[in-house]
């Protein structure tokens, strides 16, 4: 029997209670039973759960026995307690790991991704120099220094040219008008005007 079988069963068990559980087994051990297409897989999941049909879960002194679903297929699996290696809450997260039951591979695996190979030192990485940023300044130019004048931008194509308006000829000026004689400038003397005409009875006979 396991030494750490009531250990296992303890946290089994209160993480069963929050929830549904996985647990980690190494399918070679004896007294395995699972299906056919697992028995070699030294790192097998199962999820448990007291939800799942049937309800036939049990957590003895011997281990676990459950009917779980294998791709459409229901069968009934057994697992010691000395191939139970590791247990995780989907509820909580929490995780609990025996090292001394894990997989001799998967102790190794686990070695060389978390360590550094001897023999070779890390580098640390070049040392990135910062650029210079961008700076705005104000120039400021002496009195008798001016900016280059702009030249014209020439107007769009689409735009007409103006029309030059002709500038009138000049006009001559007026010939000098003779002064008035003595006569003209005293003008017509004022005379009486003519009485009212008679009227004149002529006789027919």
């Amino acid at each position: 029997m396991d030494k750490k079988g009531p250990e296992k069963k303890a946290r089994l068990l209160a993480a069963l209670e929050k929830g549904m559980v996985m647990i980690h087994l190494d399918a070679r051990r004896p007294g395995v039973l699972v299906p056919p297409s697992l028995r070699n897989e030294s790192h097998l999941r199962l999820n448990l759960s007291y939800r799942f049909d049937p309800p036939d879960l049990t957590v003895g002194e011997w281990g676990v026995r459950c009917t779980l679903s294998f791709s459409g297929s229901r069968f009934k699996v057994a697992v010691p307690w000395s191939a139970l290696f590791a247990i995780t809450s989907h509820l909580t997260k929490e995780f609990w790991m025996y090292p001394d039951d894990m997989p001799a591979e998967l102790i190794q695996q686990t070695m060389v991704t978390s360590k550094v190979p001897e023999g070779v030192t890390e580098q640390p990485a070049p040392a990135v120099e910062p650029r210079p940023r961008a700076v705005l300044r104000e120039v400021v130019l002496p009195e008798d220094e001016s900016p280059e004048p702009v030249a014209a931008v020439p107007a769009p194509a689409s735009t007409p040219a103006p029309v030059p308006v002709p500038v009138p000829a000049p006009v001559p000026a007026p010939a000098p008008v003779p002064a008035p004689s003595p006569v003209e400038a005293e003008g017509p003397r004022d005379e009486p005007p003519p009485g009212p005409r008679r009227g004149h009875l002529r006789l027919v006979k």
